[in-house]
């Protein structure tokens, strides 16, 4: 599986990583709701399980990702300041390319 973090992504996922109660935490990518051939995506702090795969990026964040969910294989996070401030998740490699 595997899982794209822009730095724009990277800056902020790290600071809330260095949060006291996100000691021994990694980031996980959850499927919120998922409809016909594309899913909508959300992010949390936890630990990771047996049915978990957890995932190195280039951004020096390991990122939880439940196994055998296809949504989640190539998913690719990023953040954005414009038009608003927030994260935006997306699978190019499932035609996801942003929320309808």
């Amino acid at each position: 599986m595997k899982c794209k973090i822009t730095r724009n992504a990277a800056k902020v996922i790290k600071r809330e990583l260095d949060k006291e109660e996100n000691t021994g935490k990694k980031l996980r990518v959850v499927v919120t709701h998922a409809h016909g051939d594309h899913a909508h995506y959300g992010l949390d702090m936890d630990t990771p399980k047996e049915t978990d795969v957890v995932v190195s990026t280039d951004k020096e964040i390991d990122v939880i990702l439940e196994a055998g969910q296809p949504f989640l294989d190539g998913v690719k996070i990023d953040y954005l300041y414009f038009p608003e401030e927030g994260f935006v998740i997306t699978n190019p490699t499932q035609g996801n390319h942003g929320d309808h």
